[in-house]
């Protein structure tokens, strides 16, 4: 019996030993079984409920392609967590003539499969449930319930049991005279990139370091998500305005609007950087913005209406910079961080059209295109 290993462990702040520790266990069991070591397979820091794990997928690759007999792992919920990806892993390996047997449950069988599925699923939830009443309780005691968000810095606490005390934050001064130029800027009429533009020309690092968009500064007010929409500049500490779904589809997480009556407001006057006065501008010129677009018959603004999904769409990348080559008109590809940013000097483009026509030639070949055309489609400036 050709045998193979799989141990997983969930986040970073486990320990990486986990892993040996699984296939130690793993091992010993082979070995007294008399069966043959043939692979380790392991995904580090990765939830059982996502199912594109590199060592999960290569597993199941193996599995398929006859090069394995039988799997060991320590629980069925190192493998998977997710009901559906259980019934799925199971269909397969028994497709390909696969054991499947784990330390905790021993030979996984349909009943298995369904009872263990559905606890794990419900392990699942119940820590969602958990982690979030812990976070509630932080929120209202006026500490931060999510991470850290520009204009602020960590405050290091200790309690009277040594223990660190989680959520505190600090003004960061630095950050805090940006975040009023921000609103002021934008207060006195310049859009949310010619600000973006100003802040990269004078070296000034957004958020985690990286360089200052459009959609940083102006955000979704809905969501309370941008600079110019946070409430905690204000002294207003807001939570549970929105939560995330996984779609059962693409596995990705969708944010989803909760209704304003299950907010959790806080009052918090140390962290206000941004006084009353620029706050009530700044929010009447972006309803003057809502207003026009609503007067205009338009559903949603403008630069959000020109969205349709192309062949190349997400695709292209500079090659200059590395960034993201998108629609910056009806009919032309461009580098968007020449345009939003101003981080990048390719003012390049090309036409969809002959962008979704180009094929693979050789060198010799001769393509009847414009000088334009040549131009943009050369490697230093774009590749796909």
């Amino acid at each position: 019996m050709r045998a193979a290993i799989y141990a997983r462990y969930s986040t970073d702040f486990q320990s990486e030993t986990s892993i040996e520790d699984q296939v130690r266990i793993c091992k010993e069991r082979i070995k007294a079984e008399g069966w043959q070591m043939i692979a380790t397979y392991s995904d580090h820091a990765v939830s059982g409920s996502i199912r594109l794990r590199p060592g999960y997928q290569k597993l199941l690759e193996d599995a398929r392609n006859g090069a394995v007999d039988i799997v060991v792992a320590e629980a069925l919920d190192r493998l998977t967590r997710d009901q559906e990806d259980a019934a799925a892993l199971y269909k397969q390996l028994c497709f390909a003539g696969v054991r499947l047997l784990t330390l905790a449950e021993g030979e996984i069988s349909e009943l298995h499969v369904g009872l263990t599925g559905t606890m794990n699923a419900l392990f699942l939830k119940n820590l969602a449930q958990k982690v979030r009443r812990g976070l509630e309780g932080r929120v209202r005691e006026g500490r931060s319930g999510g991470g850290l968000c520009y204009g602020y810095r960590v405050q290091r606490q200790i309690d009277a049991r040594g223990e660190p005390i989680c959520g505190g934050r600090l003004v960061n001064d630095t950050e805090a005279a940006v975040v009023r130029r921000i609103f002021q800027e934008f207060a006195a009429g310049r859009s949310p990139r010619t600000i973006a533009l100003g802040l990269n020309r004078d070296g000034i690092p957004g958020p985690q370091g990286r360089a200052w968009g459009p959609s940083t500064i102006y955000g979704n007010w809905r969501r309370g998500t941008g600079i110019l929409n946070n409430e905690l500049y204000i002294g207003r500490l807001v939570w549970n305005r929105q939560r995330y779904i996984k779609d059962p589809t693409t596995r990705r997480r969708v944010a989803r609007l909760n209704p304003e009556k299950s907010w959790i407001v806080q009052t918090v006057p140390n962290l206000r950087i941004v006084g009353d006065d620029l706050w009530h501008r700044v929010k009447q010129r972006q309803e003057e913005s809502r207003d026009l677009v609503s007067r205009s018959g338009l559903a949603v603004r403008p630069e959000q209406a020109r969205r349709p999904a192309y062949l190349l769409s997400g695709l292209l990348k500079c090659g200059a910079c590395g960034g993201g080559f998108s629609k910056v008109s009806e009919k032309h590809y461009g580098c968007s961080n020449a345009r939003n940013r101003g981080t990048c000097a390719n003012r390049l483009t090309i036409r969809r059209e002959v962008i979704e026509a180009s094929r693979p030639r050789p060198r010799s070949a001769s393509i009847p295109i414009s000088p334009r055309s040549i131009a943009t489609r050369s490697p230093a400036c774009m590749r796909s």
